[in-house]
């Protein structure tokens, strides 16, 4: 089963593909929803996708990846564990932090200053 029809956000979409039930979907929309929902972020948009392997023998089946853009600045999260809930919450963990880093740069406004042998941090005499 796959969808490309869920929007956690208004820019942010949700997909799935392979045997994901409708309540680790719902759990992944309110989680996912928190992350992205916060005040004070800047726009974001892309996507999440979680995808449940058919191997019955596989240790961590669920994978979770989330592609976006807080900003000017792209997050890229990866996830993988045994259950639905699990990756979610690894990616929810995961992806808060990330974007609260990008959310910071871009309230900094500026990049890091380049290493004197690349000609930054020069004074002129």
């Amino acid at each position: 089963m796959t969808s490309d029809n869920s929007q956690v956000a208004p820019t942010v979409r949700l997909r799935f593909d392979g045997p994901v039930d409708q309540e680790t979907l719902a759990y992944a929309r309110t989680k996912i929803a928190a992350v992205v929902g916060r005040s004070g972020l800047p726009a974001i948009t892309g996507e999440v996708r979680i995808v449940r392997a058919a191997l019955r023998h596989a240790d961590r089946p669920w994978l979770a990846t989330a592609d976006l853009h807080v900003g000017g600045r792209q997050v890229v999260v990866l996830a993988e564990e045994s259950t639905g809930r699990e990756v979610v919450d690894l990616l929810q963990d995961r992806l808060r932090r990330q974007t609260d880093k990008a959310a910071h740069a871009w309230e900094d406004g500026h990049r890091t200053e380049a290493p004197p042998w690349r000609g930054g941090g020069q004074q002129s005499a």
